[in-house]
């Protein structure tokens, strides 16, 4: 089974993987592999993997497998939670923006 360890946040490693500098700016071979798409893919793999982990998690708890604890168990699942509630929110902050986008007057 997964061995699932919260780890500190690395405010740096998440800016390098969004493709951005410490300071905000894009970095330009972020540009070159993809820029924000390629980041939203890598964002949604990584949420579908966390909620697939959870929910293993979960099943082999209730099959009351002896290696899964409970903290492990609602962990990983209050951190599948937390990503999907991420995504979400920037889905509705994409979709605002593109109606706002729509709706300007040329």
């Amino acid at each position: 089974m997964n061995d699932l360890r919260l780890k500190p946040f690395d405010f740096n490693a998440a800016v390098a993987r969004a493709g951005l500098r410490p300071d905000g700016t894009p970095r330009a071979e972020a540009a070159e592999a993809g820029g924000f798409r390629a980041a939203m893919d890598n964002a949604l793999k990584d949420v579908s993997q966390t909620q697939n982990e959870a929910a293993t998690l979960r099943r082999e708890f209730l099959l009351g497998n002896p290696t899964v604890d409970l903290e492990t168990t609602m962990m990983s699942m209050a951190k599948a939670q937390v990503g999907f509630q991420a995504v979400l929110q920037v889905r509705n902050r994409l979709a605002q923006a593109y109606s706002d986008i729509m709706n300007m007057q040329v």
